[in-house]
């Protein structure tokens, strides 16, 4: 069945493949590939258990090369056999899952060990970059992968990982069964958390021999008080925040002194003064002394 839009919603998972194997994706997400695609070579990384064989078998693909650990074959020091005009993949959703125990035998370059982030994210970019090198010009890279929440904090794989090639579709596939799915997070109404239920699944497509697309994600922290484009008035509502909703002018004065637009304004005590008279949120309780108001 061809894909047409980008949502996907399969509540089974199928007959193909091993469903004791944890983060097994649904078969239907590689038939569908398939039948809309319909590739001449099929190459399945991070193969596990066995389901996308197992699709491309009922397909009638006599050649689709299926690669994963448990059969030999390491993503990380191994070639891709031979090009392709398509592969899938699905990685691991960094440590959710420990594959190692899956496999029954440890292997130092399984991406779903313990590692820090960062760690995980470079070897995933190193697996991607070499199936876009493996593909033929007009070929495609299907990649499967969710999001994770860790201790409370997000993490999108998708926005820290480095994209190759040119981005064609961005389907998101509804998820089923997963193993936060009886999490009761009703006790957390302090800090309410949602429910991961999606996983995003990318089509990248090689469009040109030489010239490689990449697109990448920089995280940094940037202190507020040096960004050109932020108004007084927020900065001041910051700053009152740091001290507690109530500040005397002078400390302030002291807080936002170094800020870039204090610098560029000669007249900058006066324009923070200015700005605590005009808006309704800071309120005059004292001689040169202001109070923030909810």
């Amino acid at each position: 069945m061809k894909i047409t839009n980008s949502i996907m919603n399969y509540p089974e998972r199928g007959k193909w493949g091993n469903p004791k194997w944890r983060g097994n994706c649904s078969g239907y997400v590689i038939y569908n590939l398939l039948d809309t695609f319909k590739p001449k070579k099929f190459v399945e990384v991070f193969s596990g258990g066995g389901t996308g064989q197992a699709v491309a078998q009922d397909l009638g693909y006599q050649n689709s090369i299926h690669l994963d650990l448990v059969n030999g074959w390491d993503a990380l020091t191994d070639e891709i056999p031979c090009a392709s005009d398509f592969v899938f993949s699905h990685p691991p959703y960094y440590d959710i899952i420990d594959y190692n125990k899956q496999r029954g035998s440890y292997n130092p370059h399984d991406l779903s060990n313990k590692m820090p982030y960062n760690q995980f994210i470079t070897l995933l970019d190193k697996v991607n970059e070499n199936i876009y090198n493996s593909l033929e010009k007009g070929g495609r890279h299907a990649f499967l992968v969710g999001d994770v929440r860790k201790a409370g904090k997000y993490y999108s794989i998708i926005k820290d990982m480095t994209w190759f090639g040119d981005l064609e579709d961005h389907i998101i596939k509804i998820q089923h069964n997963t193993s936060t799915a009886n999490k009761n997070y009703a006790n957390r109404s302090s800090n309410p958390l949602i429910r991961i239920t999606h996983e995003h699944l990318l089509i990248f497509r090689k469009n040109e021999l030489w010239c490689m697309n990449i697109k990448y994600t920089k995280d940094f922290n940037a202190d507020i008080r040096q960004l050109k484009n932020i108004t007084w008035h927020d900065l001041i509502r910051t700053a009152m925040e740091q001290l507690g909703k109530t500040a005397y002018l002078k400390d302030l004065y002291e807080l936002l002194e170094g800020a870039k637009k204090a610098q560029n304004n000669q007249n900058w005590q006066a324009k923070i003064r200015q700005t605590l008279e005009i808006h309704p949120d800071f309120q005059n309780i004292d001689r040169g002394k202001y109070q923030l108001i909810a």
